[in-house]
């Protein structure tokens, strides 16, 4: 990171970064073409997790490319100034990781996979009906690096 100064260098504050994020982007490329797409996300500390439709982009692009980045965020906010345009800047925190997707094929890893999206956003486990399975496809990202950032700035 060229800022070292806006490192987050600890592991459980990237975390946090991680797990306090409604969204994340997933950044795909395929054929010399890039894809950027926010998803709902499960992440247990080593992985995140989504889920598809059966057929799409997103999967088209996976399967031509299983390398993918993410990127979450959190704590936004616009610093503005009365007298300087270049002085407006953003506060924030993020995440960055990149790793290579891999399917979740069994029924079993299937569910353990939307239960790791579903915690995320209701804090707990659910049961999936026949006809959702089989319309779902779910996916995890295994992460080889995550690397987090703040930049803090006051009005």
């Amino acid at each position: 990171m060229r800022r070292s100064d806006k490192e987050i260098s600890d592991r459980a504050a990237i975390n946090d970064v991680v797990r306090g994020c409604r969204v994340c982007h997933l950044g795909l490329a395929a054929n010399n073409e890039p894809y950027v797409v926010p998803v709902s996300f499960g992440y247990d500390g080593a992985a995140v997790y989504f889920h598809t439709a059966r057929r799409g982009k997103k999967i088209d692009m996976i399967t031509a490319n299983p390398r993918a980045c993410v990127e979450f965020e959190r704590k936004i906010e616009l610093v503005t100034h009365d007298d300087d345009a270049c002085a407006w800047t953003f506060s924030f925190e993020s995440a960055i990781g990149f790793g290579a997707i891999v399917e979740m094929i069994g029924t079993e890893d299937r569910i353990h996979g939307l239960n790791q999206i579903m915690r995320h956003y209701s804090g707990r486990d659910w049961e999936y009906t026949g006809p959702v399975l089989q319309s779902t496809r779910v996916w995890r990202l295994d992460l080889e690096t995550l690397t987090g950032k703040k930049s803090e700035h006051k009005a």
